[in-house]
């Protein structure tokens, strides 16, 4: 039966997003039919977008990563 798993992190946060992934697929011996990912730029700070307001030490808050895998269960419950 084909599932689906959703993986979400922060963009400095990568690498233990691949470890994750890549533990539950050892663990889960799925069969993976497909991955699809895609990274969601966060809004500015309120700090930046003010007028006047010079330029500001604070920087962009990381970007959300999203995994979606496609795989087909080993399990037949």
């Amino acid at each position: 039966m084909q599932q689906v798993k959703i993986f979400t992190r922060d963009e400095d946060e990568v690498h233990l997003l691949e470890e994750e992934v890549n533990e539950w697929i050892r663990k889960s011996g799925a069969k993976i039919i497909s991955v699809t990912g895609n990274i969601a730029p966060q809004t500015e700070p309120l700090a930046r977008k003010k007028k006047g307001g010079g330029k500001s030490a604070m920087k962009f808050p990381p970007s959300d990563v999203l995994l979606i895998v496609l795989y087909e269960s080993t399990d037949r419950k």
